[in-house]
């Protein structure tokens, strides 16, 4: 038995429109101090010696990375929060 191609007692939900990405006040606030060359080598250099401090072994590197952005993003926070210089 084929199907109908129009079915009648078929109810349509209507998806709510998508929001705009808004920046977050992290991205914006700390932007007047550093600028994106500048965080990256704090970045850099905060892995360098998590990695030091673990004796250089390999496969971590990309631990080291992202937990060296966290530390440099939030002492870039509470340096713009409180309007001290990097």
């Amino acid at each position: 038995m084929p199907r109908e191609k129009n079915p009648v007692n078929v109810t349509v939900r209507k998806r709510a429109p998508r929001k705009a990405a808004v920046p977050t006040a992290t991205a914006v606030s700390f932007t007047r101090f550093v600028d994106p060359e500048q965080r990256v080598a704090l970045i850099a250099e905060a892995a360098f010696f998590r990695a030091e401090k673990r004796g250089f072994t390999p496969g971590n590197e990309f631990d080291d990375w992202l937990a060296a952005e966290t530390e440099v993003d939030a002492r870039l926070m509470r340096n713009a929060e409180t309007g001290a210089e990097a």
